[in-house]
């Protein structure tokens, strides 16, 4: 399971970051978005990866191989910040293809 979460992770951080270098801006902000999506599995993977475990109690006692419960925390908060920033890179992108009549990340015309 580790393994295909550790190639998750490196197939988006490697999509994010060649998305991040393409001249248009639609396509940085897609970049940003893969790369924060893979920042947020590497956070939930550092919790722990465990399955077919009981998520707190296992026959009314504490399960000892729990989950830590604070990178999911995170992970939640930093799902809800991206997709709060995503809308506003839209938005600033609408704004500025209809000012500058392109969406050149440079501003030029190819």
């Amino acid at each position: 399971m580790e393994m295909v979460l550790s190639l998750a992770i490196g197939m988006m951080t490697t999509c994010g970051v060649w998305l991040i270098l393409r001249p248009r801006t639609y396509q940085v902000i897609i970049g940003l978005s893969l790369l924060s999506y893979a920042v947020n599995l590497f956070i939930f993977g550092v919790g722990g990866v465990k399955s077919n475990m009981p998520p707190i109690l296992e026959d009314g006692v504490i399960s000892t191989s729990l989950s830590d419960p604070v990178p999911q925390a995170l992970v939640l908060t930093a799902i809800v910040i991206g997709f709060a920033t995503t809308a506003l890179f839209l938005v600033v992108l609408l704004a500025a293809r209809g000012l500058t009549g392109n969406d050149h990340v440079d501003g030029r015309h190819e």
